[in-house]
């Protein structure tokens, strides 16, 4: 039995792509992005009281880079991770956490402009700051991908699976316009059926309320 703890348009989105990319069965659970993940039965899920959590035959895994390589341990018939000895292991180790630097900078700027309640908590400042380190992320991603179709000279992996949720949401905050390869395989991302199915279902309400959220 494998059961998913998940908010949409969070980190735990890696998972459920991933999870579909693998094609396994599992249940979904869906939270909203609220207190309630500070709720004692949650946080025996999660002790951070966080998304992902994932309960699998008896254990409870948390932290997507982790669930990540532990799924494509478990689930090698797909090939979306490298194991340990192969030639790729360590570039898809790599681009795998890559999505965690993305990531920091889009939870500052989610916090900036979606979560904090007054405008006067609000920073121009570190909007600006943020936005532009989010950029030099993409400019990472998209001299890595000038001369590959994906993250990985092999081909289409959880790494670009992590690091295309990390796109999917700093999107929001970070134009893609200045760089074409990342645009191109940004493109290729979303052409892909597990990706389509980890989306918030139409009519659900979502975290972001815009298409691109300005610095001040």
């Amino acid at each position: 039995m494998i059961r998913l703890h998940h908010c949409h348009q969070t980190r735990s989105m890696r998972v459920l792509w991933l999870l579909h990319e693998l094609g396994i069965d599992f249940d979904l659970v869906v939270h909203p992005f609220d207190k309630s993940l500070r709720d004692p039965s949650y946080l025996a899920l999660n002790p951070a009281g966080r998304v992902p959590a994932l309960e699998i035959d008896g254990e409870v895994w948390f932290e997507s880079g982790a669930i990540i390589e532990l799924l494509c341990e478990r689930y090698p018939g797909p090939g979306l991770g490298r194991a340990p000895g192969e030639a790729e292991r360590a570039d898809w180790l790599i681009w795998l956490h890559f999505a965690e630097t993305a990531s920091q900078h889009i939870a500052a700027l989610t916090q900036q402009h979606i979560m904090l309640y007054d405008d006067t908590m609000r920073s121009p400042v570190v909007m600006k700051l943020e936005a532009a380190r989010l950029g030099k992320c993409f400019a990472a991603l998209d001299a890595r991908l000038s001369d590959r179709s994906y993250l990985l000279n092999s081909g289409f992996s959880a790494a670009d699976v992590a690091v295309g949720q990390s796109v999917y949401m700093g999107r929001r905050f970070a134009s893609l316009e200045a760089f074409p390869a990342l645009s191109a395989w940004w493109a290729r991302l979303e052409t892909r059926e597990a990706f389509a199915a980890s989306l918030p279902p139409e009519g659900t309400q979502s975290l972001y309320s815009k298409e691109f959220y300005a610095p001040w």
